[in-house]
């Protein structure tokens, strides 16, 4: 069990039944706070913890962890410490400019937990702050057009809300949003998405992602590859306007 949880709860004389009821979840979800392990969500945290009259880390030492994936957790430093973060993406809303409801869509059918999933989306929406934090990198974002013509799965208004959310990203001062339009055709970008981030250092890496696995290139020569690859991608999409007025049509057409 957790006894700090338990504790808190006789402290302040609140039962499972009177959080359930103050924070708007069944009973049996709020008793489930008090097993080891079980943490309550994003947006039930600090309510509960406030509630409880203790800090969350208290309660829950686990929720301040890292919880990102082991795997992705360098580059999350290397997004971290970026001055510049180019990338491009062929089949998806790339992460720092997702909803979250988008996010889920993304992590449909994986074999994981309803857990499992709500925590990596909100490592995912975590990583937006360093887009508005003091600062911030420059963001380009090259994006191929049928990721904004692709349905969720159905559901209209999670794209519409997508659409307006990369149009309201796309007007930020640090950031820019291209869109390499369907009427291209092929282009050099089909061969996968890839991110490149500047250090401040002046050095680059990498992050290239497949089906299998992703990883993190540094050799020169790769970067020099990628880099050229990402100014032929560049050279194929709209201008930063008429993409912004692109995005905003997409919207418009989920309606």
């Amino acid at each position: 069990m957790n006894h700090a949880v338990i504790a808190a709860m006789a402290e302040v004389g609140e039962t499972a039944e009177s959080l359930a009821a103050q924070i708007g979840v069944d009973p049996k979800t709020a008793a489930k706070w008090a097993s080891r392990g079980r943490i309550p969500q994003t947006r039930h945290r600090a309510k509960v913890a406030a509630i409880l009259k203790r800090e969350v880390e208290d309660l829950w030492p686990d929720a301040v962890r890292r919880r990102e994936p082991a795997w992705f957790r360098p580059w999350v430093d290397i997004e971290r410490e970026a001055v510049s973060l180019r990338t491009f993406e062929l089949a998806w809303v790339p992460g720092l400019l997702q909803t979250a409801a988008y996010a889920r869509a993304t992590l449909a059918g994986e074999a994981l937990s309803p857990e499992a999933v709500e925590e990596l989306i909100d490592v995912r929406i975590k990583r937006q702050a360093i887009l508005r934090r003091d600062r911030a990198p420059m963001f380009i974002a090259v994006l191929d057009e049928l990721i904004l013509r692709r349905s969720a799965y159905g559901d209209r208004a999670l794209m519409r809300e997508q659409c307006e959310q990369l149009a309201a990203s796309a007007e930020l001062p640090n950031v820019s949003i291209h869109v390499v339009p369907l009427t291209v055709g092929m282009h050099p970008g089909l061969g996968g998405p890839f991110t490149l981030a500047e250090l401040e250092k002046g050095t680059t890496v990498a992050h290239v992602d497949s089906q299998a696995k992703a990883q993190l290139v540094d050799g020169v020569t790769d970067i020099a590859t990628l880099s050229r690859r990402w100014e032929r991608i560049r050279g194929e999409a709209l201008s930063r306007a008429q993409s912004r007025d692109l995005l905003r049509e997409a919207a418009r057409s989920w309606t």
